[in-house]
């Protein structure tokens, strides 16, 4: 079984590698453990999504009233039927990846692979063992929830995202341990639909690598929701009580404290799928727990590649999806350019959302810069206030000597569809003139993008 590729591994990074190779004539494969769409389609970016959408609709409902919309009889959230419409999102998607497969004649391979060496990898379906042969192999193999020793995942008591997104029975209480994406999304999710939650971050703030103010909104609406926040705070460990219920020692500012929950979530991050994949055999090189590549996905073997959360750069699924057609057309001769990695958009999917790129305003006085800061707050918007929703800003980081955009924090409804409008800017190097020579639509939130820009210029007209 000869191929001029293989890829190992089918999330964003892994089927669009296939995808694009196909496209470019090449005789492709992709094999896989589990579900095609990897871990983002099917346990993490999309279902979690869909259970956010449920949340929304749920809190539309509750306070449907603020709207003139009368509603009898009690409201009430179904966790069952949530994880339900989740599930079948996932599935549609899953599929939706199998006809791409199908569409550019890519050969699906089932099973776990191992490298045997630089032109060959072994997969084994449960007892069958199947040696195919490749030209170039991409590994796109993503990475998992990580387990830290004082906080090991049982499934049950203390969870990782995957049982949080299945859960059978909404929890009274849930505390909520990493407040990144992955911890205060779920976090958003629980404490809307009716469980008490407490968020715990180890960190001075929560969402800590977004800007100050952004951080600082976020909490005020989550506290706003009812959510308890312990910032500056480690979980030590966690028992479990005679009644059922989880005991979580945890040390904070305020010394010793202890807090009972139903479940615990651990959402302190995840770790690279590099295990188990015959690195060594072949004399892969890795670093941290990472493979090493150079700016195209080549490693220090011929032939094979790797893209994704197992190398450098933020592990996101359009980052890797980025890597992965830069990777390919590399392997082809196209001429391609290196990823920019200080241009990589962040999204946090609670309400409001997050939304962020470049330089903060602390990173930015932090690296020397001579800087100007425009800011609109949706206080000021006309969409945002008949949406009903109008907390939260825009904030651009300007270079005051070429007008440059250093960066850009957003928080509120909508801003993670807006973000690119300042990837766009910045990725061709235009200047905040430059970008406001375009004419926002009115009444949009997107018009909170102009009036921030021009308030670098002192010309915000509702700002």
């Amino acid at each position: 079984m000869k191929y001029n590729i293989i890829v190992i591994g089918s999330g964003p990074g892994g089927y669009v590698a296939a995808v694009r190779a196909a496209q470019l004539g090449y005789k492709t494969a992709v094999v896989e453990r589990e579900n095609l769409g990897g871990i983002c389609l099917n346990w993490g970016c999309i279902p979690t999504k869909a259970l956010l959408k449920s949340a929304q609709a749920f809190a539309y409902a509750k306070h449907s009233d603020n709207y003139g919309v009368e509603i009898t009889g009690e409201v009430k959230a179904n966790i069952s039927k949530m994880v339900e419409r989740s599930r079948g999102v996932a599935a549609a998607m899953n599929k939706g990846v199998e006809m791409l497969m199908k569409k550019n004649g890519i050969d699906v391979i089932n099973g776990e692979a191992k490298l045997v060496s630089s032109s060959t990898i072994e997969v084994k379906n449960g007892e069958e063992i199947t040696k195919y042969e490749a030209e170039h192999i991409i590994l796109a193999t993503g990475a998992r929830s990580k387990s830290l020793a004082n906080l090991p995942q049982d499934g049950k008591k203390i969870i990782g995202y995957r049982e949080a997104m299945t859960l059978k029975e909404q929890p009274a209480t849930m505390v909520v341990v990493g407040s990144g994406a992955i911890g205060s999304e779920f976090a958003h999710f629980y404490q809307t639909i009716g469980t008490q939650v407490t968020l715990i971050e180890f960190m001075s703030r929560i969402v800590p690598n977004e800007d100050e103010e952004v951080s600082s909104t976020l909490q005020r609406c989550f506290k706003k929701n009812g959510m308890k926040i312990m910032t500056s705070a480690s979980v030590e460990k966690v028992e479990i009580g005679e009644n059922g219920k989880c005991i979580v020692h945890i040390q904070s500012k305020k010394g010793d404290e202890i807090v009972e929950a139903d479940v615990v979530l651990s959402a302190v991050g995840v770790e690279p799928n590099i295990q188990n994949l015959g690195l060594e055999k072949i004399g892969v090189n890795t670093d941290r727990g990472k493979i090493v590549v150079d700016d195209f996905y080549r490693t220090n073997i011929k032939g094979i590649y790797a893209i994704g959360d197992i190398v450098k750069g933020q592990a996101l699924a359009h980052v890797a999806s980025r890597e992965a057609v830069i990777c390919v057309e590399n392997i082809h001769g196209l001429r391609t350019l290196p990823l920019n990695y200080d241009n990589i958009p962040a999204c946090t999917y609670t309400n409001p959302e997050i939304a962020s790129c470049g330089l903060t305003e602390i990173r930015a006085k932090e690296e020397g810069k001579n800087i100007k800061i425009g800011k609109f707050m949706y206080m000021a918007s006309g969409k945002a206030a008949a949406a009903g929703n109008r907390d939260g800003f825009i904030k651009v980081v300007i270079d005051q000597d070429t007008d440059k955009i250093l960066g850009c924090s957003m928080i509120g409804d909508n801003v993670t569809e807006m973000i690119y409008q300042i990837i766009t800017a910045r990725e061709n190097g235009l200047t905040a003139t430059e970008v406001l020579k375009a004419v926002a639509p009115h009444p949009t939130m997107s018009e909170g993008v102009m009036e921030s820009l021009e308030a670098t210029h002192g010309k915000a007209i509702h700002g």
